[in-house]
């Protein structure tokens, strides 16, 4: 439920915690250290969209934009 813009070679913590996600006992506390902002490589960010729309900053234009 939660989003983390690193760059790519930043993620390999938060991989290898979906990779042994099931032999972690529940009510673990996990940290997983990640650095490098994502914008240090926008360009795999914006591979991924068709076209950027502006959004206004207020809550409910957000949550319309987010179909909420």
């Amino acid at each position: 439920n939660e989003g983390i813009f690193v760059e790519p070679a930043s993620a390999a913590p938060i991989a290898g915690l979906f990779n042994f996600k099931d032999k972690i006992p529940p009510n673990s506390r996990i940290v997983c250290t990640v650095t490098g902002h994502g914008l240090k490589d926008p360009d795999i960010a914006m591979k991924q969209f068709e076209e950027l729309k502006p959004v206004a900053a207020t809550k409910d234009d957000v949550l319309r934009a987010l179909g909420i």
